[in-house]
Formats: C-alpha cells, sequence, structure tokens
C-alpha cells in the first residue's frame, strides 16, 4: 500500500524499526507500517506468528513472542554481532534455542493489595505485576506451584505487603525461597511448614531480617554437573534452562579444546569447572562464597583436580602474571562484564580466552579490550535459553 513501511530489523528492546529508522512495537521484520498521527498500524508479514501467551503485550517477560523461530533466531545473532563493531569471527555456531516450558528457574514477585494477592512477572518497563494465569517458558511443574503459592501468600502477607518468590527445579524437587514472608511465630511457621509438606518440596528457605534460613528440607537439593551431583545453596545462580546450560557447557569445552592447565573466572557452582575438570586441572575463582564453597566440597569429594578461590574478581581481577602457565581461561561474568579482568587478560601470554556473557554490549566492550591486547576472535556460539526474550547469551573464543 501506498505510504506503508517495511519493518528491516529488530532493536535492541525487540521494537520493530522501519526503513526510516521509526521503532514500533509488536512488529516483526517483513510486516509493513502505515502511521496515522502517532498511531502505527501494523500488516503482518512471513516473520510474524500469532503470540501463545494472553499475557503478551504486557509481562516483560518474552517481547518476542510474535516473530517465528527463524526470525528470533536472526534477532540474537545481530544483537550480539552489533554489540562488536568491528570485530569479525572468523565463524559462528548455529543458535542454541531452547524449547518452550523449559526455564527452570523464575524470581517472581507478590503483592497484596485490596485483599487480592497478586503473584507473577513484572510488567515491560514497569512495577505493576502481572498475575500469571499462563506461562509458556516456565517448566509445567514450576508453574504449577503458581496456585498454591497465590493461596499460601494471600493468607500470610498483610494488606500492602509484598514478597518475594525465588523457584528452582533441581534433580530431588523444587526449592523454594520468600522473601518478606512471615515466620516467626508458630502459626506462621505452620503454615509454612504444611505447605512444604503438601507441595512435596525438597526445601523452603525465608530470606528474613537474619539473612536466609531454611525452614524445611525434606530432601537436598541437588543437580548433576560436569557428571558429578552438586549440593545447591538456597536460590543458587544456574542456567535457566538445561537446555541452555548443555549448549553453553558444549561451547566452552569446543573452545577450550585440549588445554590442561585452565582458570574458570566466575565460576558459581562449578556449570564450567566441574566438566573441564574431567581433562583438565582448573582454578576456578568467584566471590559468591556458598558457591565457592558447594563447588570445593563437590571437588574433594568426588576427586575432580579444581582449586577454589573465593575471590572478587572485580576488585581483585586475576593478573597477568598469576596466569602464567595456564593454556586457557574461561570467564563468565554477571550483566556488568569483567572490563578489570578482561584488560589484565589482554595483557598476559594466554594463548586462548573463552568469554561467557548475558550481556552482548558489556561482552563487546570486553571484547574490544581483548583486541586491542592482541587477541582475535575466533569463533561465536549465540546461545537463546531465554526463549521468545531480548535477554541474549553468547561464548566467544578469542585466541592469540
Amino acid at each position: 500500500m501506498s505510504g506503508d513501511l517495511p519493518i528491516v530489523r529488530l532493536a535492541a528492546r525487540g521494537d520493530g524499526v522501519t526503513a526510516d529508522g521509526r521503532f514500533v512495537s509488536g512488529a516483526a521484520v517483513g510486516d509493513s507500517v502505515r502511521f496515522e498521527g502517532e498511531r502505527a498500524i501494523v500488516t503482518p508479514g512471513p516473520g510474524h506468528v500469532t503470540p501463545l501467551c494472553r499475557h503478551f503485550g504486557s509481562c516483560g517477560g518474552c517481547q518476542l513472542q510474535h516473530v517465528t523461530d527463524a526470525a528470533y533466531g536472526d534477532f540474537v545473532t545481530d544483537r550480539i554481532l552489533r554489540a562488536m563493531p568491528g570485530i569479525v569471527p572468523q565463524s559462528i555456531a548455529p543458535l542454541s534455542l531452547s524449547p518452550p516450558r523449559s526455564r527452570r528457574r523464575a524470581a517472581l514477585r507478590a503483592l497484596k493489595r485490596g485483599g487480592r494477592l497478586t503473584i507473577g512477572f513484572n510488567e515491560g518497563a514497569s512495577h505493576r505485576v502481572i498475575d500469571l494465569m499462563q506461562c509458556e517458558v516456565l517448566l509445567p511443574e514450576l508453574f504449577a506451584l503458581i496456585a498454591p503459592l497465590r493461596r499460601l501468600l494471600q493468607a500470610a502477607l498483610a494488606d500492602g505487603q509484598g514478597a518475594g518468590v525465588t523457584l528452582t527445579v533441581s534433580d530431588t524437587g523444587i526449592d523454594v525461597l520468600l522473601a518478606n514472608v512471615p515466620a516467626e511465630r508458630l502459626a506462621e511457621i505452620e503454615r509454612l511448614t504444611d505447605f512444604a509438606a503438601a507441595q512435596d518440596l525438597a526445601r523452603l528457605s525465608i530470606d528474613g531480617p537474619d539473612g536466609v534460613q531454611t525452614l524445611v528440607e525434606q530432601r537436598l537439593p541437588m543437580l548433576t554437573m560436569g557428571g558429578v551431583p552438586v549440593a545447591l545453596p538456597p536460590a543458587p545462580f544456574l542456567q535457566a534452562t538445561r537446555e541452555g546450560e548443555a549448549a553453553l557447557v558444549a561451547a566452552v569445552t569446543e573452545a577450550v579444546g585440549e588445554a590442561k592447565q585452565v582458570a574458570d573466572l566466575f565460576c558459581g557452582l562449578g556449570t564450567f569447572a566441574l566438566p573441564l575438570s574431567a581433562r583438565a586441572r582448573v582454578l576456578a575463582a568467584d566471590a559468591a562464597g556458598p558457591a565457592v564453597a558447594a563447588l570445593a566440597a563437590t571437588a574433594r569429594q568426588h576427586r575432580r583436580t579444581i582449586a577454589t578461590a573465593h575471590r572478587d574478581l572485580f576488585r581483585r581481577p586475576l593478573v597477568a602474571t598469576e596466569m602464567a602457565g595456564l593454556d586457557a581461561v574461561v570467564f563468565d561474568p554477571p550483566r556488568a562484564g569483567a572490563e578489570a579482568q578482561s584488560r589484565q587478560l589482554a595483557a598476559s601470554a594466554v594463548p586462548v580466552v573463552v568469554a561467557v556473557s548475558c550481556n552482548p554490549n558489556t561482552s563487546g566492550r570486553d571484547a574490544a579490550i581483548l583486541v586491542e591486547g592482541g587477541y582475535r576472535l575466533d569463533r561465536l556460539w549465540p546461545v537463546a535459553q531465554f526463549r521468545w526474550s531480548t535477554h541474549v547469551e553468547l561464548v566467544a573464543r578469542f585466541v592469540r
């Protein structure tokens, strides 16, 4: 139609972008748009599909449920490459995309207002809580817990009170951490213990004024990593899906290759350290004390060649001299990236550096530091375990 503009790409936050640079919410590549004043009228194209979830458009979790898998894959790879201007990988692996209903951990909010309890994710760019009646990303056993949690918190919270809910699926059952939920009086404790028993939770913990305290532990939450079982602290950091974790581990293992001396920085519970230790000596470091302690205990029990260090790598990165003799370094920092550690790596003689990232912007910054220091980007693995989200991940192999 005359005056219509094509959508030529998706922006970092998922909006469609017209050929003349205008942003259109809810549009996909191949759609056409006609503007009537401030209103955008979208005509769907071949890359546009009907969203599966009733909460699409309000819930902040699935901004791209309206695009095909192929279009979503293009978005993920483009999102990563645009954050690395001037840095061209020699090769790019096929996208790893986690399936629907595979998310094994979730952080939800609950709020009681006007006598009604709402529980779910935040609305996009808002503090408003979407009352979750459907979810196409959570594992079914996690979604099945939403209705019982709604009843529990309806009784437990005072009007106007909010709470945090962190859910994790382990190999031995569901681990639940509740924040700002009263657990001092006998009646409050009994209500929570009865809930844990009725739902057959592996563990129920409370994050209160005195920190995290385990109220019920019917089974110790365990998760297999690198072929060995790991005991989980409450609300641990885990990769969001089993499929995503497997893809990241496979990419890191391939990137490290035959290295015999490896450092795993920002190691967490040992997502990479444990599988790498099957054929290499690993130095694993992180500022998260409980995670490092759990990894150290696992390594001792299963005789894995892992030396652990409880160390804040933002304030005290491994310096170049400490990395002498290493064949490879893997680093997987939080969203803030690892600028200080990247500068030390750039000054080192480590032959292979493997960067794992959940934020293309800070990853691009860190990649530029490594390239300036003499590394080249050899291979890139795009990973999308937060399906339909603008949250993308990657593994990048840098070599000298």
